[in-house]
């Protein structure tokens, strides 16, 4: 079992930058790849990036390539999502992920049905 516990999420005007956490705990091994999606109301739930913890490896949607950078704290267990230059559209639920396989080449799989633990999410909204 893995748990997870995202925090960080706000409000903010267009522009601005927020740092999303996710804090793990249980099982290593299927801590290997880590990810965040987020779901927007009416929307289905959408692939944001994704880490390798171990290769380091990362993967990024198009839609957030050069504005968000994920990263981890090893001692600390923890993932994060930073946020640049968000934009309204970027207003969601963010959710982190767990529990999917890497693929041979090292890179973490971008869709939510290959991740089996979620946490909680936490709400970001950009304001224009």
């Amino acid at each position: 079992q893995v748990q997870l516990v995202e925090s960080g999420g706000g409000s903010v005007q267009a522009g601005g930058s927020l740092r999303l956490s996710c804090a793990a705990s249980g099982y290593t091994d299927s801590r290997n790849c880590m990810g965040w999606f987020r779901q927007a109301p009416g929307k289905p739930r959408e692939w944001v990036a994704t880490l390798n913890t171990r290769a380091g490896a990362t993967g990024y949607a198009d839609s957030v390539k050069g504005r968000f950078t994920i990263s981890q704290d090893n001692a600390k267990n923890t993932v994060y999502l930073q946020m640049n230059s968000l934009k309204p559209e970027d207003t969601a639920m963010y959710y982190c992920a767990a529990g999917a396989r890497p693929f041979s080449w090292g890179t973490c799989s971008w869709a939510s049905s290959a991740y089996n633990y979620w946490g909680q999410g936490t709400q970001v909204t950009v304001s224009s």
